[in-house]
């Protein structure tokens, strides 16, 4: 059998596993389509011939594809090495969350700016999903909490959420979404968070709030 070529590098991760062309891939998982349960992953393609993982020192999961791999086979070679994807997504992001939080106020003043760019999109996304409207969104220093939703459904959320995985973003800004349905956390709360997000309780795992400095 053979092995796809794989090298250590410093922060990053990739996998060992069989060598595989983009047909292989497609034959073992045939046509699927991920739901809200999904990976985030990116996609590189490449003039190689076969598929492999790679994990970023940033925490962030890459397919290395060849350029003319069909997107199902790419799906199915993902789903087939999830347990090998999540357990190392998970000692990354561990680590990562570890790491000391931006203090200076030109590190804060990015993070704002990234979150007022970032977030408007999945606000409207998932409020689409749910049919609710927020009334409006703000971006705070929050150290305690990454996202509230108001009394008149206005939500607020900590610039520090861009420093945490994109899975855990969307889960932040779902959750606070969900709140205009229901200002609780009862079983009804829990049952539309899980309609759109059925892996929230995976994705809340990697959720750390930032120490003071």
């Amino acid at each position: 059998m053979q092995f796809a070529e794989i090298r250590d590098f410093p922060g990053a991760i990739r996998g060992l596993f069989p060598a595989m062309s983009a047909n292989t891939a497609l034959a073992m998982g045939g046509g699927f389509r991920y739901t809200g349960g999904m990976m985030d992953y990116e996609i590189i393609r490449s003039r190689r011939r076969t598929l492999a993982l790679e994990i970023t020192r940033e925490g962030r999961l890459q397919v290395r594809a060849p350029s003319q791999a069909p997107d199902t086979a790419i799906q199915a070679f993902v789903q087939a090495h999830e347990g090998w994807a999540r357990a190392h997504l998970a000692k990354v992001r561990e680590r990562l969350a570890a790491s000391p939080p931006p203090q200076s106020r030109e590190d804060i003043a990015a993070l704002k700016a990234k979150a007022k760019a970032v977030l408007p999109g999945k606000i409207a996304r998932y409020a689409a999903i749910l049919g609710v409207e927020p009334t409006g969104f703000r971006v705070t220093e929050a150290r305690t909490r990454y996202g509230s939703c108001g009394a008149k459904n206005s939500l607020s959320f900590s610039c520090f959420l861009m420093l945490c995985p994109e899975e855990t973003i969307d889960l932040v800004v779902v959750h606070e979404l969900c709140h205009i349905r229901h200002h609780d956390h009862s079983p009804a709360f829990y049952a539309l968070l899980a309609s759109v997000l059925p892996d929230h309780r995976e994705r809340r795992k990697l959720l750390r709030m930032p120490r003071e400095a």
